[in-house]
């Protein structure tokens, strides 16, 4: 119900109202009145009648009293008169006239109290008052009722009753309240549309703000208010159309800004409110994470919080994530359907050993399989998952693809997860340069733990890792053959070839050393033409053999430099731990002796270590 209609209702009830206690207490006050005049118009005549009566029987012409009521009767509304004896009366006059003996029982009683007796009496058509008005005998005023009488003062002579009509005056009263009901309902309706003419405006004025609020709250806030007055509610339609403007254009810029920073479009017929809410909450959410993930140590910390995300933000659960390796042709699942470096389940195997065979990481671009199904080749789910629909995000790093996301969805949740795309792309572009700063880091780490030379792992390497190898070898209860190897006169050729030539065959000694040892063993430039293996698992005693194969490989070693063949020696030193030391450094120690006891006999030999070599007064 609008406001006008409420307010129509209100007034009209309450006139109604009014009118009905106006009606009532008219028809009351009229009442009263006819009652009150017609009682007094009662006592008035039958005063007559009682003065009328004293002097004709002091006159002596009572008999006539018959022809004086009837004449009576010509007073108008006065119906009838009738006069009774009381009983002393009777007594000293007779019974008088027919009918004057003769009481009811009303007349009984006002003779016997001496006090008046009215009734309200209705009949056919009319409504009466009757009146019992009781004589009383006195001795003041004219004329002396004792004169005749031979009573007591105050004593009842008798009665007179009398009934007057009101029919006439109440047939008026009807006309009277008639005529005023109807002159208030007019005065009501010539009010009711002046209010209504009044608060029209306010009304209109409040269906229009309703309806530019309904607006508002479906994001559309180019809603108008008419302003139909200049006063305060004219005032009001203006301010509230400022107000949409303002926001209108607030929303419009923050949706636009937002919509720029994840490359969402606005959608027609959308909420666009409730879209720039989800927009900015989303971004909100992507700089926790990003908050985040700068302050993890590792890159794999980085993948597992923004798979978590998928998973719990937006409800993603088939996925891949696959990290292109550095030599870019190769690509290696990190986690797959929860799974951590799970095997390869969307996609045809074939991308991990030839990356180039995944379009999202050879385009660098979004491969959507939601609008385009088939697009991609090498998507190719398992059969009982055929009707996957598939969108492939690649993250850039450095300009190149380093990681592809893949999301899945069934065809029911395929629009869904396309509208999802914008905020995973948010996800995925602070994640990039985060990304990019740990590849640096490792590579800059990484570069810090190798010979740049040779590749091969420093002494700073052997440092780092030491607290590992030594915890791996306690909990196997394992040994390690320590190894140390110096080139025999290797500065003879930096003076007589240049360093150049020294730098071809300390890199030609390095792939000897690789090509000599397990994959898992350690071979570290330990500074200079000195370098430090570690065998793992191996004892002293066995690492004899693979000492003697490496010094027949060195020696057998040629090195083309400036149309010259260089041939090198090595003397190698050999230590165990915990065999030969308690402590690795002093087992290292010790192949350092053993080897410069193999340079004093001569060099181009293998020796290991006996506590001999240490001297009878160093403490080990």
């Amino acid at each position: 119900m609008t406001l006008n209609s409420k307010v129509t209702v209100f007034f009209v009830a309450i006139s109604f109202g009014l009118i009905a206690m106006l009606v009532a207490i008219s028809l009351f006050a009229f009442r009263s009145f006819s009652i009150a005049s017609s009682t007094e118009h009662i006592r008035t005549a039958a005063e007559i009648v009682r003065v009328h009566l004293t002097e004709a029987m002091i006159d002596g012409v009572i008999d006539k009293r018959e022809s004086f009521l009837k004449r009576l009767m010509e007073v108008q509304g006065l119906t009838s008169a009738r006069v009774v004896r009381s009983p002393d009366v009777r007594k000293q006059f007779g019974d008088g006239i027919l009918g004057e003996s003769d009481t009811d029982a009303i007349e009984t009683q006002v003779v016997r109290e001496g006090k008046p007796q009215y009734r309200i009496i209705e009949t056919d058509g009319d409504t009466l008052i009757r009146g019992t008005i009781p004589f009383i005998a006195t001795s003041l005023g004219s004329p002396n009722c004792l004169q005749c009488h031979q009573v007591a003062e105050g004593t009842v002579l008798g009665a007179v009753t009398m009934m007057v009509s009101i029919g006439s005056i109440k047939q008026q009263a009807l006309l009277t309240v008639a005529g005023l009901v109807g002159t208030v309902a007019v005065f009501a309706l010539l009010t009711l549309g002046l209010i209504r003419r009044s608060i029209r405006p306010i009304s209109a004025t409040a269906l229009n703000v309703e309806t530019a609020v309904q607006q508002a709250l479906r994001g559309d806030f180019k809603g108008k208010v008419e302003q139909f007055t200049k006063d305060e509610i004219g005032q009001i339609a203006g301010d509230m159309n400022r107000l949409l403007r303002f926001l209108d254009e607030g929303l419009s810029c923050i949706t636009e800004s937002v919509s720029r920073l994840t490359d969402r479009p606005p959608f027609p017929g959308e909420n666009q409110l409730n879209a720039t809410i989800d927009m900015v909450d989303g971004l909100t959410r992507a700089a926790h994470f990003k908050q985040a993930i700068e302050e993890d140590e590792t890159k794999a910390e980085i993948y597992q919080r923004l798979i978590r995300a998928m998973e719990q933000e937006y409800n993603i659960r088939e996925y891949s994530l696959y990290e292109v390796a550095p030599n870019r042709s190769q690509m290696a699942p990190l986690f797959v359907d929860g799974t951590f470096s799970g095997e390869c389940r969307w996609c045809d195997p074939q991308i991990l050993g030839r990356s180039d065979a995944c379009r999202a990481k050879r385009t660098g671009h979004r491969v959507d399989g939601v609008i385009n199904p088939g697009v991609c080749y090498a998507f190719q789910p398992p059969p009982e998952k055929s009707d996957r629909r598939h969108i492939c995000l690649p993250i850039l790093q450095s300009g190149s693809v380093g990681c592809v996301l893949q999301l899945l969805a069934t065809p029911t949740e395929a629009d869904r997860l396309a509208s999802l795309i914008p905020f995973v792309n948010v996800y995925l572009r602070e994640a990039s340069p985060v990304l990019e700063a740990k590849n640096l880091m490792e590579t800059l780490r990484e570069s810090s733990l190798r010979d740049p030379m040779t590749g091969l792992n420093n002494r700073r390497f052997l440092e780092e890792y030491l607290e590992t190898l030594l915890a791996n070898v306690q909990r196997n209860r394992s040994q390690l053959a320590i190894l140390m190897l110096d080139l025999d006169y290797f500065k003879m050729v930096n003076d007589t070839y240049g360093h150049d030539a020294g730098d071809a065959v300390i890199k030609g000694l390095a792939k000897v050393l690789r090509q000599s040892v397990r994959a898992s063993d350690l071979v570290i430039r330990f500074g200079g033409e000195e370098f430090l293996i570690v065998l793992l698992d191996t004892t002293a005693e066995a690492a004899e053999p693979v000492a003697e194969k490496i010094r027949v490989a060195v020696e057998a070693m040629e090195v083309h430099v400036a149309g010259h063949v260089l041939r090198k020696t090595i003397s190698i030193g050999i230590s165990g731990f915990p065999e030969a030391s308690d402590t690795f450094w002093q087992a290292v120690k010790f192949a350092d002796v053993a080897l410069y006891r193999a340079k004093d006999e001569g060099r181009n030999r293998v020796l290991r270590f006996d506590p001999k070599m240490w001297g009878d007064n160093v403490q080990y």
